[in-house]
């Protein structure tokens, strides 16, 4: 397919770009607006095999440039941190709803297929049990909010123009190329330089993890297979609460149990999320990746790929941490 991929320079864009590139052969062209998690260097083995454009996806005139020949958009596109949404909510307002009603006009105008990357946080947080795509809706964080937003401007756009679009809702993301923001790579990098792991309250959040490459291949099987005005949940084959997930990075980092570090816990933190993939497993897809096997694939990458990390842990990530956590990074 020739394929506009939004935020193809992110952590789990890139990741399906790659896919795509080395699965499918597709004429893929990249737009992404280079924030902080969005970098050249996430696409440097595949940079030469496609078309990169800098640009927001809030901005029509860099969203009608990328479109040139494109037959379908698939949009990661999106600013994901929840804490950083909790400081700056506005900024996920603009990029994560705006930025999808732009796309949305653009794909109307041209008759395009269209697929929506969402998230499990739609849901909020659920005791028992797994979210189906008939869940209702009850995001708890700015950004959990505005990806809800841009789902429902995504449905509208089906019943209202016929839109040919669909929703990919993935459960929590890890694997190379992620920015240490996030939990994993954050408790790799702190565990390999010997500084201190923050464990959000008491640590026992559960979370549904997913392998990014297993997450990509769920979006390509909602573009080649999706019914339009559907959402598909993507989920991954494991449950873990964050604890045990730090606990097993020290296992496999070498590092002290002692660096954990108990920190005051986020306002409106969720406590378990957990997806029902039956939907997405009718189409034929399955994640191929157990946690356990993923983590230390995980955590060999990023030990054997300081290239990538170092500019970042040495950059404004520095200030933000320090803000952030109230102490500075080692090293």
């Amino acid at each position: 397919m020739r394929l506009l991929v939004c935020g193809g320079a992110g952590f789990i864009g890139s990741t399906f770009v790659r896919l795509r590139l080395r699965e499918h052969g597709d004429q893929v062209t990249v737009l992404d607006k280079l924030t902080y998690a969005g970098r050249r260097e996430n696409l440097h083995d595949v940079l030469s095999e496609l078309r990169f454009i800098e640009g927001a996806i809030e901005d029509p005139d860099a969203v009608a440039d990328a479109l040139a020949g494109c037959e379908a958009i698939v949009n990661f596109a999106a600013e994901t941190h929840v804490d950083r949404s909790i400081a700056e909510p506005v900024t996920f307002t603009i990029t994560n709803m705006q930025g999808t009603h732009t796309l949305l006009e653009a794909a109307r105008d041209r008759g395009l297929r269209y697929v929506q990357v969402s998230t499990d946080e739609v849901y909020g947080s659920i005791a028992q049990g797994s979210f189906t795509e008939s869940s209702p809706l009850q995001p708890s964080s700015p950004y959990s909010a505005t990806k809800s937003g841009a789902d429902l401007l995504v449905s509208s756009y089906f019943h209202t123009y016929g839109l040919e679009a669909m929703i990919c809702r993935g459960s929590n993301n890890y694997g190379p190329y992620q920015h240490p923001e996030k939990l994993i790579p954050l408790m790799i990098l702190n565990a390999l330089a010997g500084d201190r792991l923050p464990v959000y309250g008491d640590g026992l959040n559960v979370r549904n993890w997913l392998f990014a490459e297993d997450f990509g291949g769920g979006v390509g099987h909602v573009l080649a297979h999706g019914v339009p005005g559907e959402a598909y949940n993507c989920g991954g084959p494991d449950e873990c609460d964050n604890l045990a997930v730090v606990r097993r990075i020290v296992e496999l980092t070498g590092a002290e149990e002692s660096l954990i570090e108990y920190v005051p816990d986020r306002p409106g933190h969720d406590r378990r999320y957990s997806l029902s993939s039956e939907k997405l497993r009718a189409l034929g897809w399955e994640p191929r990746t157990r946690f356990d096997q993923g983590l230390a694939r995980t955590v060999e990458w990023y030990r054997k790929n300081a290239w990538w990390w170092e500019p970042v842990r040495s950059g404004a990530y520095r200030e933000y941490y320090e803000r952030h956590y109230g102490r500075a990074l080692k090293g």
